[in-house]
C-alpha cells in the first residue's frame, strides 16, 4: 500500500494505451483538427507513435489517426516496418488504415468504437468495404489501364535491381 507521500502510477496495460488513443481523439475534436479518431503505437511498453485525425486541418484525406501515428512511429524509429509494435486506435480502422497497418507489418491492433459506430455519426466506410471485392469494371471509381508497357519498365528494373530494399 503506497504511503501518503507516494503516488500510484497505473501500470502500462492495453487499457492504458487505449485511453491515450481515446484522449488523442478528444483532443483532436476539441482543437478542430479533424474527425474523432486517435491512435498510439507501442513497442516494448513505450509509445513510439501518436496520431489523431488531421484530415480537415491539413486538407489531406489520408491524414487519418492510424496513418499519422504510423508515420510518426516510423520517423521516430527510423524504419518503414513496425514489427513488434501494437496499435491502439479509438475506432475500427477504415480500409485505407487497415491496409497501412498491414503494409507497416504491425501484427496486433486494438480498437474502441466499431465501424458501425462511426457510420452512425456520419463516417461510413461501408461503401469502400463493399467496393473492394467488386470486379474493377463494377466499381464506382472508373479504373482504366493506360500505357502498361511503358509502366512495366520500372517493374522490370526493380525485379533486376541488385541493391533494392525489399518491403
Amino acid at each position: 500500500m503506497p504511503g501518503a507521500a507516494e503516488t500510484y502510477i497505473e501500470p502500462m496495460s492495453h487499457e492504458t494505451f487505449m485511453r491515450e488513443a481515446i484522449d488523442l481523439s478528444l483532443q483532436g475534436v476539441r482543437a478542430n483538427q479533424g474527425g474523432p479518431f486517435g491512435c498510439v503505437i507501442v513497442r516494448g511498453g513505450q509509445v513510439v507513435g501518436r496520431g489523431s485525425n488531421l484530415v480537415t486541418s491539413t486538407c489531406d484525406p489520408t491524414a487519418h489517426a492510424e496513418v499519422t501515428a504510423i508515420r510518426d512511429a516510423c520517423r521516430r524509429l527510423g524504419t518503414f516496418q513496425l514489427e513488434g509494435c501494437t496499435l491502439y486506435t479509438s475506432c475500427e480502422p477504415c480500409p485505407m488504415c487497415l491496409s497501412a497497418i498491414y503494409w507497416s507489418r504491425i501484427p496486433e491492433a486494438y480498437y474502441g468504437n466499431t465501424r458501425q459506430d462511426a457510420a452512425a455519426i456520419g463516417f461510413d466506410d461501408d461503401l469502400i468495404y463493399r467496393e473492394i471485392p467488386l470486379p474493377i469494371a463494377e466499381r464506382q471509381v472508373a479504373m482504366k489501364p493506360l500505357l502498361s508497357t511503358e509502366a512495366h519498365v520500372a517493374f522490370d528494373e526493380w525485379a533486376h535491381k541488385a541493391d533494392k530494399v525489399a518491403y
